[in-house]
C-alpha cells in the first residue's frame, strides 16, 4: 500500500513539474512575443486586416499633329462563372435564357453556352471563361442576362477588368508609337513612343486604406485617399495621319510589287525636323507585310550613291574643284590597289563632276574624292563628323542604330578607305541620318534633328514643348548649297531618277543602289537595297523624304534605286500636294464678263418682247435658243450643234402649241 502511494505521489510530482515547465515555457513565449516579436505580429495582423489598395492613374493620350487619336487606354472585361453559386432552381430556370442571351450578344450558337454552362455546374467549376476582349457596353448587356441578373453571390457571375491599349487608326505607324510592357521576368520593356515618353503618359498610381470585413471583402476606413492618382499627360506627337496614310501604302504597294524583305519610308518637314510620316514594314513567314521593327531608326547599313552628296558638298565648298570639272570614265571601271571601283552601267567618255553625279558615276564621284584628298583624308572626315554622321543622332527610342564612318587615325583605316566612303561603301548610317543631310540642304544649310514629339498637355495647359535642335547651323556656303541643289534638280529632270520627272511638280534627290551583306559566305548572302531620298517642291522645299527597300526582287534586272524606291517617293509627293483640299480664295468669281452680260440681255429682251409672237432667234446659242421657245411655251427640236441658223417658224408668227418649231444648227 505504501509503496503504491509512493508511485501516485511520484506521478504527481511529475505533473506538477510537467504543468511547471509547460507554465514556464508560455511565459517565455508570451515575454518573447510582447518584447521581441510584437511588433512583427502586431504588424501581421493589421496586414491582414488593413492595407494599402493602389488606385491606377489613367494612362494619357497620344494624338497626332492634326488631333487624331493614335493610342488611348481602354477598359476591357473578362466574365467567369462561379458554377457553385446559384441555388439549383435558380440555374434550372435561367441557364437556357441565359445562354440564348449570350448567343445573340456574342454570336456563338446558343448550345455552345449551354453545354459549357451545365458542365462547368456539374464539374463544380467556380472559374468557367464565359466570354473575354468584351466592351464596356458588352459587360454592361451581361450583367442584365438571366441568372447573372443576381448578382455574384446569386447568379454566380464574376467580373474581371484591365485596362488595355488600343491604336484606333489600326497598324498604321504601330511601330513608331509603341507599347510599354513587362517581361516574363518582371522587368518593364518597351519600344517607340510609347516608351519613350511613358513619364508623362503613365502618370502616378493613388492609395486608398481600406478594412478587410466580412466573406472577404475590403472597405475604405475614410472617405479621402491616402494618396490621390495623378493622370497621365496627353503627348502630341508630330505624325500626320494623312500624310502617314500616304506613305505606308506607298511603301506597302512597292514592297508587294517587288517582293522585297523589308523597307522604310520616312517623311520630315523641312524648316522643323517634325516628322510628318514613318512608316516601316517587314515581310511575315505567311507573306503579308508587318510592323515589326522601325527600320528608319534602328538599321545601320552602307547607305551606296545616297552618300555621293557629301562628296559633292565637301569637294565644292573646300574650293578643291568645282561642278565643271571633268573626269575620265574609264569605260565605267577603275581600279584601287587591287580593287574594281564599277559603274552599273559601263560607259566611256569624259564628264563633268556634275553630269558624273547625275548619273551616280562611281568612277567618277572616287576619282574626285580621292584625288582631292588622298595627301590629307582628315579633311574630308572631318567634315563628315562636323555633321554628326559618325554618331547616333540621340533619338528618345531604344536600339537607335549605331554609325560607322572610318577615321585616319583607327587601326581599321587603310588604302581602300577614302575611295571606298566616296561611294557609300564602309561606312554605315542610318536612314533617318541620311535624312537629316539632305533636309539640310533643302533648308538653307542648316542641319537639324528630327523629333517626334512636340507637346505634353494637360487638356489644355501645356506641360513641355520641344523644339527643333540644330546638329550644324550651316553645312555649307550658300554658294556652294546654290550648285548642289541644281544638281539634285538635274538628278530628277535628266539623271538615274529622270523616269520620275514631272513638268508639272518639281522634285530634287538622288537615286541609291547598295550591295548588302557582299563580303558574306563569299557573296552568297548579298543582296540589294534601293533607296531615293530628296525633298519637295524643288525651288521651295517643303518636305524631304527617304525610302529604303530592301531586296527587291532581281528577276526582271529593275532593281535600282529609281525603279524600286523613286516611284514611292514621287507617290508621296505628288499626293500630298495633289490631294490636299484648295483653300485659295476665286476673288473674280462675282465679276461680270462683257461678253455674257451681253449674251444675257439679248436673251432676257427676246423673252420679254411679245411673248405671243415667233421671235427671231437666228444666231443665238442653240441651248439658248431652246430654252428660251420652251419657256414661251413652244415645243422644239433642235438639228445639229452650234448655233441658230434657220428656224421653221418664221420671226412675228403667232403661236401654235401645235406645231414642233425645228431649229437647224451649225
Amino acid at each position: 500500500m505504501a509503496i503504491e502511494e509512493k508511485n501516485i505521489s511520484y506521478r504527481i510530482y511529475l505533473v506538477g513539474f510537467a504543468l511547471f515547465v509547460m507554465a514556464c515555457a508560455i511565459v517565455v513565449k508570451l515575454t518573447n512575443i510582447q518584447w521581441v516579436e510584437g511588433d512583427h505580429y502586431k504588424k501581421l495582423a493589421k496586414e491582414r486586416t488593413v492595407k494599402n489598395f493602389v488606385i491606377p492613374a489613367n494612362k494619357g493620350n497620344l494624338y497626332s499633329s492634326d488631333g487624331s487619336l493614335l493610342a488611348t487606354s481602354i477598359p476591357n472585361y473578362k466574365v467567369r462563372f462561379d458554377a457553385v453559386a446559384p441555388k439549383t432552381e435558380d440555374f434550372k430556370k435561367n441557364v437556357t435564357a441565359l445562354a440564348d442571351s449570350l448567343h445573340v450578344l456574342l454570336g456563338k450558337p446558343s448550345s455552345y453556352y449551354l453545354s459549357g454552362l451545365k458542365r462547368a455546374r456539374a464539374n463544380k467549376d467556380r472559374y468557367f471563361l464565359v466570354a473575354r476582349n468584351l466592351s464596356y457596353t458588352q459587360y454592361v448587356a451581361i450583367k442584365g442576362f438571366p441568372l447573372f441578373n443576381l448578382g455574384a453571390y446569386k447568379g454566380g457571375i464574376i467580373i474581371e477588368q484591365e485596362t488595355v491599349r488600343e491604336h484606333p487608326i489600326g497598324l498604321i505607324a504601330e511601330r513608331t508609337i509603341g507599347y510599354e510592357r513587362v517581361k516574363p521576368d518582371g522587368t518593364p520593356d518597351g519600344k517607340g513612343i510609347e516608351w519613350a515618353y511613358r513619364q508623362y503618359l503613365n502618370g502616378k498610381d493613388g492609395k486608398i486604406l481600406k478594412q478587410k470585413i466580412a466573406k472577404g471583402q475590403w472597405k475604405p476606413l475614410r472617405d479621402n485617399n491616402e494618396v490621390e492618382p495623378r493622370d497621365g499627360y496627353d503627348v502630341i506627337s508630330t505624325i500626320d495621319v494623312y500624310i502617314q496614310d500616304i506613305a505606308h501604302h506607298a511603301l506597302l504597294k512597292q514592297l508587294q510589287d517587288y517582293d522585297a524583305d523589308h523597307g522604310c519610308v520616312v517623311v520630315m518637314e523641312t524648316k522643323t525636323g517634325e516628322i510628318r510620316a514613318i512608316a516601316n514594314l517587314g515581310k511575315g513567314n505567311d507573306g503579308t507585310y508587318y510592323e515589326t521593327q522601325n527600320y528608319a531608326v534602328a538599321e545601320s547599313h552602307e547607305p551606296g550613291s545616297t552618300f555621293k552628296l557629301l562628296d559633292l558638298i565637301a569637294l565644292i565648298d573646300d574650293k578643291k574643284i568645282d561642278t565643271s570639272a571633268v573626269f575620265d570614265k574609264h569605260d565605267g571601271l577603275i581600279q584601287y590597289w587591287g580593287h574594281d571601283v564599277e559603274d552599273s552601267h559601263r560607259t566611256s567618255g569624259r564628264v563633268s563632276l556634275a553630269k558624273g553625279f547625275e548619273v551616280s558615276s562611281n568612277t567618277v564621284m572616287v576619282q574626285a574624292v580621292y584625288n582631292n584628298y588622298k595627301n590629307n583624308p582628315q579633311e574630308f572626315v572631318d567634315r563628315i563628323n562636323s555633321y554628326g554622321l559618325n554618331k547616333p543622332l540621340g533619338l528618345p527610342f531604344q536600339g537607335e542604330g549605331r554609325p560607322y564612318i572610318p577615321q585616319p587615325q583607327e587601326k581599321r583605316w587603310s588604302k581602300l578607305s577614302l575611295p571606298w566612303m566616296a561611294f557609300g561603301y564602309g561606312v554605315s548610317v542610318t536612314p533617318l541620318q541620311t535624312l537629316s543631310l539632305y533636309n539640310a540642304i533643302a533648308n538653307n544649310g542648316e542641319m537639324i534633328k528630327p523629333i517626334f514629339v512636340k507637346e505634353i498637355k494637360e487638356w489644355n495647359k501645356t506641360i513641355k514643348k520641344y523644339d527643333k535642335v540644330v546638329i550644324n547651323p550651316k553645312i555649307c556656303s550658300d554658294e556652294t548649297l546654290s550648285k548642289v541643289r541644281e544638281v539634285l534638280k538635274n538628278v530628277v529632270k535628266r539623271g538615274t531618277g529622270k523616269n520620275l520627272y514631272s513638268k508639272d511638280f518639281s522634285m530634287a534627290g538622288k537615286t541609291g543602289t547598295a550591295q548588302v551583306d557582299y563580303a558574306k559566305n563569299g557573296g552568297a548572302n548579298k543582296y540589294y537595297a534601293s533607296s531615293f531620298v530628296g525633298y519637295f517642291p524643288a525651288d521651295a522645299p517643303k518636305y524631304s523624304c527617304i525610302v529604303v527597300v530592301h531586296k527587291p526582287s532581281t528577276v526582271n534586272n529593275n532593281y535600282y534605286g529609281a525603279d524600286v524606291a523613286g516611284p514611292v517617293f514621287k507617290r508621296i509627293a505628288q499626293k500630298i500636294f495633289t490631294d490636299s483640299p484648295s483653300m485659295n480664295e476665286i476673288k473674280t468669281l462675282k465679276k461680270k464678263i462683257a461678253v455674257q452680260e451681253k449674251s444675257y440681255n439679248n436673251y432676257d429682251a427676246k423673252a420679254q418682247n411679245n411673248p405671243d409672237k415667233m421671235p427671231n432667234v437666228k444666231g443665238m446659242a442653240g441651248m439658248d435658243a431652246v430654252a428660251l421657245l420652251e419657256n414661251m411655251g413652244f415645243k422644239v427640236k433642235a438639228v445639229g450643234v452650234g448655233k441658230v441658223k434657220k428656224q421653221s417658224l418664221p420671226a412675228g408668227e403667232s403661236k401654235d402649241k401645235s406645231k414642233t418649231i425645228i431649229l437647224e444648227l451649225s
